[in-house]
């Protein structure tokens, strides 16, 4: 058995329409991150090693297609948030293994709304991107 290490992964316990966890897309999108969804202020740093590093947004959007809930945002330094899901009591972070070791504070957090972040046409289109590689792969 595969070894998550990425925040909520315990957890994560909550199944779509089809029986996947958040586990299991994890694991989908495991082979579709790339430097191309990477958020391009990041795409520098992005490698094979760190998949997870700038996609925080678009895949957080893209599991509340998937499972409903909300968006939050762990504020960061640099006045940017760090994009994660919370489904009910269900909180989980596909995207934290780009911090290491770092803790991140998940305590309350602000609502983060897909408007404000796809008003940037980049990550509208990255979004798009994803979703499509994602679903491409769902029907393999």
């Amino acid at each position: 058995m595969q070894k998550y290490g990425f925040k909520g992964a315990e957890t994560a316990i909550i199944k779509d329409a089809d029986g996947r966890t958040p586990r299991d897309y994890y694991d989908l999108l495991s082979g579709i991150w790339c430097a191309q969804t990477c958020a391009p202020r990041m795409r520098q740093d992005w490698s094979e090693e760190n998949r997870t590093h700038g996609q925080c947004s678009i895949t957080a959007f893209l599991m509340q297609d998937i499972f409903g809930g909300k968006v939050l945002g762990v504020p960061l330094e640099d006045g940017n948030f760090h994009c994660f899901n919370v489904v009910g009591d269900c909180m989980f972070d596909l995207t934290s293994e780009q911090f290491g070791s770092k803790a991140l504070n998940y305590e309350n957090c602000p609502e983060q709304l897909r408007e404000v972040h796809f008003a940037k046409e980049e990550k509208r289109l990255r979004y798009e991107y994803l979703r499509e590689q994602l679903l491409a792969r769902l029907q393999e």
